[in-house]
């Protein structure tokens, strides 16, 4: 194991502060280190694996499009990307899809959607873009433009973009920041990187409502929250609004590289036409059949059953800890998508911890415990990850 971690030292770019352990393989909601140590998994790649590791119906799907053909260029169709739009589409009761690589390219095709449509509707080239504090929508130059923490912006700025950041939940802050120049709000439904914060009924409606009355697009970053893991297939589902463009990733390709953005039909016929975006590996057959594979898969495995069955049991041993224990401030969360609020104990500290026992999590914000489970995670599953963090901040 160490001579791995001395060799990716030596040659990949040190742009992350690795666990020291090296994952080999993995089945189901378990991941194996290269020496063989077992680990339960509460991280999914950061809310990839929806359908866990190892799934033999998937694998099987994937290795026969490789046999197939795993790539061909956007100027050609293929079957596998047609039948995945259509599948998105229905899900979501919107109207088009862009595939691209990953979340990050998913928001930059958002946003050129978003200001195209305002170019073509007032000529004007100053838009504005209204996003969120505390908000993560990628590291991409336009992505990080709305991404609403200082320590990931303020060494790469001046951006493209004009963008005034609002408060989640706080809708006088964003309606102060609304003029004729701005175009577009850009929000998670479930803030993920920030410290897992849902938006509340009285702010996303109150946002989809000013965006509805002004012309304004909303667009709904779903790349972590969505695709089941909060109790609806996308989180907006559990409100009464409509994005105008929605980004997915993800769970999307159950740790094949892919991700969408969505747009309703006003937006797809009056912002990007022919020419003005693409991408060479975005929606190439192998991806594409790989997320149609896991849509039928998390739909006819009805996992979204599974989601909404277990999300009371996990929350009752989830505040059952934050009784116990005065270092945990509160749970938050919606779904299989939870944090802790940490006191007078770093998240850091927890994480290693349960590395040595056998679990697999990650932090959010600066304080917060974040728990980001497989979906295919049983009652076991839940207790084994009570017992663990039990003992840890017990110790």
């Amino acid at each position: 194991m160490n001579k791995i971690i001395e060799l990716a030292e030596e040659n990949i770019l040190h742009t992350y502060n690795r666990y020291q352990i090296v994952l080999d393989h993995g089945k189901g909601t378990r991941l194996y280190d290269s020496e063989g140590k077992e680990y339960l998994d509460f991280f999914s790649g950061i809310g990839v694996y929806a359908l866990g590791y190892g799934d033999k119906e998937l694998n099987d799907a994937i290795k026969a499009q490789v046999d197939k053909l795993v790539h061909c260029s956007n100027l050609y169709y293929n079957e596998p990307a047609a039948k995945a739009a259509k599948k998105l589409c229905d899900l979501t009761g919107m109207d088009k899809v862009f595939f691209t690589n990953s979340g990050a390219e998913a928001v930059e095709g958002a946003l050129k959607a978003a200001i195209k449509y305002a170019y073509l509707k007032d000529g004007r080239h100053d838009h504005e873009i209204i996003a969120l504090d505390h908000s993560f929508h990628g590291r991409t130059i336009g992505a990080l433009a709305v991404t609403g923490k200082a320590a990931y912006r303020e060494d790469f700025a001046p951006f493209v973009a004009d963008v005034k950041f609002g408060n989640m939940n706080d809708l006088d802050s964003v309606k102060n920041l609304i003029n004729d120049r701005t175009c577009a709000i850009i929000m998670e439904t479930v803030q993920g990187e920030g410290g897992i914060y849902p938006a509340n009924k009285e702010f996303i409606e109150g946002i989809y409502k000013i965006c509805n009355e002004k012309d304004i697009l909303l667009i709904l970053d779903e790349i972590q929250c969505g695709l089941y893991r909060t109790g609806s297939v996308y989180a907006w589902q559990q409100y009464d609004i409509k994005p105008d463009i929605m980004t997915t990733a993800k769970a999307l390709g159950n740790g094949v590289p892919i991700g969408a953005f969505i747009l309703n039909k006003k937006v797809a016929d009056s912002s990007l036409k022919a020419g003005d975006h693409g991408t060479t590996y975005g929606g190439n057959p192998l991806a594409t059949a790989t997320a149609g594979k896991v849509l039928e898969l998390l739909e006819s495995r009805k996992i979204l059953d599974n989601v909404r069955n277990l999300t009371p049991y996990l929350e009752q041993k989830l505040d059952a800890l934050v009784d116990k224990y005065d270092c945990i401030k509160e749970r938050r969360g919606r779904g299989f998508m939870q944090g802790l609020e940490l006191t007078d104990v770093a998240p850091g500290e927890i994480v290693n911890k349960g590395i040595d026992r056998g679990i697999l999590m990650l932090t959010a914000g600066t304080n917060v415990l974040r728990l980001l489970p497989p979906l295919v995670i049983t009652k076991d599953d839940i207790n084994k990850m009570y017992e663990i963090l039990d003992e840890v901040f017990a110790s």
